[in-house]
């Protein structure tokens, strides 16, 4: 998870769940010109520790970069910092399926068109057959991760969003190959915030289905290391997105436990592990109901 004031948030994909720094985007493209007030502003929403206040003031920044894309269509920087902005908000913040999905569809317009003005052979790769567009994305070199990773994230909080129609979960595929090349590219790339979404990926669907449970709970390990613990969110994912989907009371409840026991003020992370604990102890109250047998 990001430490800098000058870097795009991290994105957390469930819909219940939030994301860091919905200004970084923000700050990223305006520092030049007020470089004091948005690197002070950054911090102060990662290190704040009352989501609602963040909820609140996120969508003056999500009009206010609209504003500046419309005036600057093909500038890739904002076109990045648009689509992690939709996604960090929509994924942290929005309840309601229909509203969040227009929201999740924003954000990962921006990433397909950032992803395009700085790598152009990736242009309208998104419909093309599946070999094709996984030639086109491994050929993505390490100096494009930035963009390569804005639109991997914004089209997996699309997914998420729309889970539930399966013409969208079929474009999971793309996504992971996605977060995959920029494993390959930097695996440490946001403190393997890749794998996170991985993790989330690969727990949609029962192994039954053709799901990969197994691989997603490897991912969302990997992402706990890399992080070296820090970022309690992942943790709250694997119990949500993986323990439940195997029924695994133990392992989801331990998490659980271990996320609400710990100390959230890291700094950087206060805001994100604010939201963590709170929505284990939601998920943990309603353990019993839920692995009832």
């Amino acid at each position: 998870m990001l430490r800098s004031s000058l870097r795009c948030p991290r994105v957390a994909v469930p819909t219940t769940v939030a994301c860091l720094l919905l200004f970084t985007g923000c700050s990223t493209v305006i520092a030049p010109v007020t470089s004091r007030v948005t690197e002070g502003l950054t911090l102060a929403v990662l290190d704040h520790n009352d989501p609602e206040t963040v909820r609140q003031g996120a969508p003056a920044y999500l009009l206010m970069v609209d504003a500046m894309i419309a005036g600057d269509p093909d500038n890739t920087g904002l076109l990045i910092a648009g689509a992690q902005l939709y996604s960090s908000y929509t994924s942290g913040f929005v309840d309601d399926r229909e509203r969040a999905s227009r929201l999740a569809e924003r954000g990962r317009s921006y990433g397909w068109r950032g992803l395009c003005e700085e790598e152009p052979t990736t242009c309208d790769s998104w419909q093309l057959p599946f070999d094709e567009f996984q030639q086109i994305i491994d050929s993505v070199t390490a100096k494009h991760v930035p963009a390569l990773f804005a639109a991997g994230a914004s089209w997996a909080t699309w997914v998420q969003v729309n889970r539930a129609d399966w013409l969208a979960v079929a474009d999971k595929a793309r996504v992971e190959a996605i977060m995959l090349r920029v494993t390959v590219l930097d695996e440490d790339y946001f403190d393997g915030a890749a794998y996170t979404y991985l993790g989330v990926l690969n727990s949609i669907i029962p192994a039954a289905l053709g799901g990969k449970p197994e691989q997603g709970r490897k991912d969302f390990e990997r992402a706990i290391e890399l992080a070296q613990g820090r970022d309690l969110m992942t943790k709250v994912l694997l119990a949500k997105e993986y323990a439940r989907l195997v029924f695994d009371r133990e392992l989801h409840d331990r998490l659980l436990r271990e996320v609400i026991d710990a100390d959230p003020n890291v700094p950087g992370l206060v805001l994100l592990n604010s939201m963590a604990q709170a929505q284990a102890r939601i998920l943990l109250a309603e353990s019993d109901e839920y692995f009832a047998e």
